[in-house]
């Protein structure tokens, strides 16, 4: 009796598989220039006249016909937010999605719409990591991406500014452009550490001298209602709202559940070690809740997988001939982390969700080229994705959220 129930499990459990299995299939596709190549790096060519256009090959992607996805963003419950904008030719995407996230609080919680300036944050970034370059004596990583706690860490220190007061574009520049910048950024920090001048105040006064050269110079304050205002006082006195009320939830198996731990990946490169680790349950419980209280959360990971099907359906699901739905779970997902093919990609804003067909799908503000190629004329989800729940908890590595969503949960830690 028992060795014929087992016989049995594994039956219906292989048979099981099999029709999971063939839900999905793959095919390869040739993707024709898009949105990056037809507006933003022609846009860059019209500034520089020195780009080239990236050499178009074949991608293996999931087959998204016959498939239920979502195919307009107004089917979803949504919180209130700007409109898409784009990155450019940079990766920014971490400021782009926490500074997102934080114009929607600051409309949830004081009813402001204000249109905050990404590049403001980067511009001050870049010095951050001038000095630090110099304080570990050429020991951090240096790149053009960070975390989206970065924003928060910007904030408190050197303030905001409003997008109208700087934009970080130069006169005649169409989309951001920062290859040039950092090249020669990176150049100059590797000579200083090649040289051994390791002085503090004339490595950021050099860093800032490039960053005003490609950026501009943010204004030393900012005129609201005839008073002036630095960004400190900006943050403080018009956007009221407190960077320490935001925290970054994690899920991952290579540190102890329930402490407060590093994420550890390159562009972390301060070593931050303020991420609340949670169970994966507890993750997507805590993503959830957020979004059915109103609250929106800047997301970050992998955008690299064949279930992300940007130009074909701005969605990303998990094919079943990657892992069927009922075996995602903390070990697949460390798995993947731990073996490189989970990576810290990319970090969009989640505005929306819907449950449909018994799982949650949920809408993200992007500031990346993908979600883009259609064209605003042609794509009425133009600037937004669709993320299917086991996308999130397979490949979504981090987010950042107002604590107030996890105060059930801080006694634990």
């Amino acid at each position: 009796m028992k060795n014929s129930y087992i016989t049995a499990c594994f039956v219906l459990a292989a048979a099981t598989l099999s029709a999971q299995n063939n839900t999905s299939k793959g095919v390869f596709r040739v993707y024709e220039p898009g949105y990056y190549q037809n507006s933003i790096l022609k846009g860059i060519e019209r500034y520089e006249n020195n780009l080239e256009t990236p050499k178009v090959i074949p991608t293996f992607k999931l087959d998204p016909a016959g498939l239920n996805i979502p195919a307009d963003k107004s089917s979803f419950k949504t919180i209130w937010h700007l409109p898409p904008v784009s990155q450019g030719n940079t990766n920014t995407c971490w400021s782009y999605s926490a500074t997102s996230m934080l114009e929607s609080e600051i409309y949830r919680l004081s009813r402001q719409e204000v249109k905050l300036s990404e590049m403001y944050t980067a511009y001050c970034e870049y010095l951050e990591r001038a000095e630090q370059f110099v304080q570990s004596r050429g020991k951090i990583y240096i790149g053009e991406g960070s975390e989206m706690n970065a924003v928060i860490k910007i904030m408190k220190k050197y303030g905001a500014l409003p997008y109208s007061a700087y934009s970080g574009l130069l006169p005649g520049q169409e989309f951001q452009s920062h290859e040039k910048m950092f090249n020669e950024i990176k150049a100059y920090l590797e000579n200083v550490k090649a040289q051994n001048a390791w002085d503090k105040a004339v490595v950021v006064s050099t860093v800032k001298s490039i960053l005003d050269h490609y950026m501009g110079t943010p204004p030393a304050t900012v005129n609201v209602k005839g008073k002036d205002y630095t960004p400190a006082q900006y943050l403080m006195d018009i956007l009221r709202i407190n960077p320490d009320d935001y925290v970054d939830v994690l899920s991952y198996m290579q540190q102890p559940y329930w402490k407060q731990v590093e994420f550890e990946v390159p562009d972390n490169w301060w070593h931050d070690r303020s991420y609340y680790n949670l169970p994966l349950d507890d993750y997507m419980k805590i993503l959830k809740k957020a979004l059915k209280s109103g609250i929106t959360v800047s997301l970050a990971g992998d955008v690299s997988e064949a279930g992300f099907l940007a130009r074909e359906a701005n969605a990303a699901l998990v094919p079943s001939f990657d892992i069927p739905s009922a075996f995602i779970d903390e070990n697949a997902r460390q798995f993947r982390f731990s073996n490189g093919t989970t990576t810290d990609d990319h970090g969009m804003h989640v505005i929306g969700y819907q449950e449909k067909d018994g799982t949650t799908w949920f809408l993200l503000k992007d500031s990346g080229a993908g979600s883009r190629t259609g064209g605003p004329e042609k794509n009425q989800n133009f600037g937004y994705y669709f993320f299917h729940e086991d996308y999130v908890k397979l490949k979504m590595m981090t987010f950042l959220v107002h604590k107030d969503v996890l105060k059930d949960l801080m006694p634990k830690f």
